[in-house]
């Protein structure tokens, strides 16, 4: 039995095939970081935020769990970072818009 806190995760989940297998992904020298595996990690995190919460809540449901504050508080801490997500990448979508309105 499968329960989905939010129906959005599905669609990242299957944008995974697409991402470049580990051995593509070079990594940063030094101290520099790189823009896209910062963006990466950062997706990465709040997936595995968002995934917690669904488990937890299927734990609930199921009776594997009796704490609903722990529940409570996965299923917020994941809300928080998925809004947290989409106002970086509304920012980001405002800096390119902003960049290509640009004249040289």
């Amino acid at each position: 039995m499968s329960v989905q806190f939010n129906p959005n995760i599905a669609n990242l989940q299957k944008t995974e095939a697409l991402r470049p297998s580990p051995q593509t992904i070079q990594q940063p020298q030094g101290n520099k970081v790189d823009f896209g595996n910062a963006v990466q990690r950062s997706l990465d995190k709040v997936n595995d935020q968002q995934g917690e919460a669904n488990q937890s809540i299927v734990d609930l449901l199921s009776g594997k769990q009796q704490d609903i504050n722990s529940v409570v508080a996965d299923v917020a801490k994941a809300d928080m970072s998925f809004k947290m997500l989409v106002g970086v990448r509304n920012k980001l979508v405002e800096a390119y818009k902003e960049t290509m309105r640009m004249q040289i």
